[in-house]
């Protein structure tokens, strides 16, 4: 594979230098060079989102997510940087989204009644409900249910990221899949093993197609148009897939808790 070149340094040999002496020149090139990966999961996080969020501060979010990765980084855990910050910038951006709470109560409370109906549809049905029996069951058409879907999209993008936890105060970020196990104590990784397991459980108990799109956009960083070229839908229809596919795995999961604490 060929090595990353930063401003005529290789990027290995510029973390070595970075690691060593904290210099604020080192740490100003790789900024330089990982700042449109800013404005890329800025781009992705976007989609959906009411104009009310402008797209400078999802950019000026992310960057605090970057100078923190760069903080946080350590070459030996055989990571690739890109991979580490992508993680990073995300959740910096998800964590001010929350922080400003900018979703609509109405928009929460509709949220909620579709997430009460589908339970009660998959108690009823002993199998995940269709989208035509959920509009059904909220006397919509299918074509308001699907309208409703796109509305709830924006909220969907941070609901993945929200039900990686491990405890009330602690998230269990993507990229701690392929951190180093080291770091922990053994129970530590038998606990995070656990979780990442009945994760994974519950990915697997979607339908082929919406597992696919989480898989796309989480774990491949595709957006959300060049998943529907690639499944030659919409960029609209993958939206509300997205929100369908949160939709069961916050339910599935959700079961899940109240079968281990029950």
């Amino acid at each position: 594979m060929e090595e990353n070149i930063i401003d005529g340094i290789p990027e290995e040999q510029l973390w070595q230098r970075y690691c060593k002496n904290r210099d604020i020149e080192t740490r100003d090139k790789i900024i330089n060079q990982y700042a449109p990966l800013v404005k890329y999961v800025a781009g992705k996080v976007s989609v959906g989102l009411p104009a009310s969020v402008s797209f400078s501060d999802l950019v000026s979010f992310g960057t605090f997510g970057l100078l923190d990765a760069i903080e946080k980084f350590n070459p030996d855990k055989h990571v690739k940087f890109k991979t580490y910050a992508v993680t990073r910038i995300r959740g910096a951006i998800f964590d001010e989204l929350r922080a400003i709470d900018w979703i609509p109560r109405s928009v929460r409370q509709k949220s909620r009644e579709i997430d009460e109906q589908v339970q009660y549809l998959e108690v009823r049905y002993g199998r995940p409900p269709t989208d035509n029996e959920i509009a059904q069951s909220l006397n919509m058409s299918q074509e308001e249910f699907n309208q409703t879907l796109l509305k709830l999209s924006s909220t969907s993008l941070l609901s993945l990221n929200d039900m990686l936890s491990v405890a009330d105060d602690e998230s269990l970020p993507r990229i701690e899949t392929v951190r180093s196990p080291n770091r922990y104590q053994p129970e530590e990784v038998a606990e995070r093993q656990e979780i990442r397991q009945v994760i994974v459980n519950a990915i697997n108990e979607l339908p082929e197609k919406e597992k696919m799109i989480l898989v796309l956009y989480y774990y491949e960083d595709l957006t959300l148009k060049e998943i529907g070229s690639l499944l030659e839908v919409t960029e609209s229809r993958v939206s509300q897939l997205h929100t369908r596919a949160v939709m069961r795995l916050r339910n599935i999961l959700s079961n899940n808790r109240r079968g281990i604490t029950g």
